[in-house]
């Protein structure tokens, strides 16, 4: 709610009035610790889930579509309130039409650059330049259009791409950038041998020696400081 409504208030946020507006719909804000209210909602989405969801026969966001479509008109339009089936109802509430175009919301969301120089958005990934690996990048979408953008944590444009649908699992990977990436990967090719293992290399004689000295375990005459000497010193000293 803290999206669309401003927090401790009954008030909505300018962009969601906008947004109302355009659409022609009117806002009833839910006040707090309003437990039968918002029910109402919960147990809408709820019969959703229950009734079609859990058994629908889907592999894919078209199919979901048009399979909840059909239940919607075979099931759900078929229950009867106040001796009227819902679908009858709704046609009685003479509804505006959807407008034209979509309202120009704007989605932005904050990432990070994986390592294979990939950027994370709604189940898919966009590519960038290899030199944003590990950078907080900004990606953006408006609704209804076919592009997203990612923006640098300047603000400036790094890359824009073909919008895949969402949850399509698809990498999408400009010519520019597998060429930038694989330059990068060869540049960071070496010769070198590898780090050596860690190999067992037990203390000699000496080092066991000397350690023997530290903690005053040799047979070897030290000087014993007598710290009460210096004690007394400072006692005439005063």
């Amino acid at each position: 709610m803290a999206t669309v409504v401003y927090p401790g208030s009954d008030r909505i946020t300018a962009q969601f009035a906008q947004a109302a507006k355009h659409y022609g719909v009117e806002v009833w804000v839910c006040p707090p610790r309003r437990p039968q209210r918002k029910g109402v909602v919960e147990k809408a989405i709820q019969y959703v889930t229950r009734s079609w969801w859990r058994t629908a026969p889907v592999s894919s966001l078209g199919q979901a579509q048009a399979d909840l479509d059909r239940w919607a008109v075979a099931v759900a339009d078929r229950r009867t309130r106040r001796g009227l089936t819902i679908a009858e109802l709704a046609g009685q509430e003479h509804l505006l039409g959807l407008p034209a175009h979509a309202f120009p919301a704007q989605l932005e969301v904050q990432r990070v650059v994986g390592r294979s120089a990939l950027v994370a958005f709604e189940g898919n990934h966009y590519s960038v330049s290899p030199g944003l690996v590990g950078q907080p990048v900004t990606v953006t979408a408006r609704v209804g259009e076919l592009h997203v953008e990612i923006l640098s944590a300047a603000g400036r444009r790094v890359a824009r791409h073909r919008r895949a649908p969402a949850g399509a699992g698809q990498q999408l990977r400009s010519a520019e950038h597998a060429r930038m990436l694989e330059h990068a990967v060869l540049d960071a090719f070496t010769t070198d041998k590898p780090c050596r293992r860690k190999a067992n290399r037990p203390p000699g004689d000496r080092a066991l020696e000397q350690a023997a000295r530290l903690r005053g375990h040799d047979d070897v005459d030290a000087v014993v400081v007598d710290l009460e000497n210096y004690a007394q010193i400072a006692r005439v000293a005063r």
